[in-house]
């Protein structure tokens, strides 16, 4: 790899013409610069000044050298002017990935405060599978990641879980489709059609084993990793759709369709991912601590 001290060396030799110019611009002997030049010319394997009497021509090989030099150091000098010049005030980047298998209510209400600080905050957001997002993290390329868990026991990746809270589930269905689940619940999801988060959501294992230990059996007539898309198979009347009881009011209003039950006993949990034990940023701060007063605010809110 090219010593960049040396190539420095080099250009200047290069603009001046003669290593004694050279060295009382760089304010070095002339022995040091000549025995640099020496170096970088051994470093490339090739001649980079010929001599001609007192003075140094540059070879073939020392002309394209330079060229490259020129636009190195011209990058240089603007990079330096460039950050003098930054005002004080640019937004702090804040580079967040979310799980694909989070509701997007629910991630907008977890970042959202990141926007509400007094510092400027510019928000980068990444949605992928978790163990992509969590390869990005490892190598800094996120400052956080938001999931439905802590980090899989599978996956390598050395983090830190911040759980941020967790809520009940709420089942959902178009009015049509709820007025012929007579039954009370939960007993009116036998049979009836049902749309599951994807398996590689954590709730569904919990979602399984709940309506198994009641001997509840739904009609299971689709799967989806991405929560948006059930509840638009749900808001078609495909069949009864969850969503955390946190965000039902929204999923209501938004999607025209009703509650038709909700239990606490299959928990949605959210987790804060980060590569540091102790949250600093700002914008994670930010938002660990509103979750945690928002999620577990509901939760102190269910009736006995």
């Amino acid at each position: 790899m090219i010593n960049y001290k040396h190539l420095h060396y080099f250009w200047v030799v290069a603009n001046e013409g003669s290593i004694a110019r050279a060295s009382e611009s760089l304010h070095l002997t002339p022995q040091t610069i000549s025995g640099q030049l020496s170096l970088l010319e051994d470093n490339l394997g090739e001649a980079l000044f010929n001599r001609v009497g007192r003075n140094l021509e540059l070879t073939e090989t020392g002309r394209l050298a330079l060229s490259y030099a020129n636009e190195i150091f011209s990058l240089g000098g603007e990079l330096e002017e460039v950050l003098h010049n930054v005002p004080d005030n640019r937004p702090l980047v804040f580079k967040v990935g979310v799980a694909d298998v989070v509701p997007k209510s629910i991630a907008y209400r977890l970042l959202a405060p990141s926007l509400q600080l007094n510092d400027a905050i510019r928000i980068v957001c990444r949605e992928n599978s978790i163990d992509s997002l969590l390869a990005e993290l490892a190598l800094h390329k996120l400052d956080l990641v938001i999931s439905d868990g802590p980090i899989p026991q599978n996956i390598n990746v050395r983090g830190y879980n911040h759980q941020l809270g967790e809520c009940g589930i709420s089942f959902f269905a178009i009015p049509e489709l709820a007025e012929t689940l007579t039954k009370k619940f939960p007993q009116s999801l036998k049979g009836a059609p049902l749309l599951l988060p994807g398996e590689m959501t954590v709730v569904q294992n919990r979602l399984l084993k709940w309506l198994n230990k009641l001997r509840i059996h739904p009609r299971v007539v689709g799967e989806f990793d991405d929560s948006a898309l059930m509840k638009a198979f749900g808001q078609a009347g495909a069949g009864v759709f969850i969503a955390p009881t946190a965000i039902a009011a929204e999923v209501e209003k938004q999607y025209g369709v009703v509650v038709i039950g909700q239990t606490d006993e299959v928990q949605e949990q959210f987790y804060a991912i980060s590569v540091e034990r102790k949250i600093s940023h700002p914008a994670v701060v930010a938002i660990t601590e509103t979750a945690r007063e928002w999620l577990f605010r509901d939760e102190e809110k269910k009736p006995d």
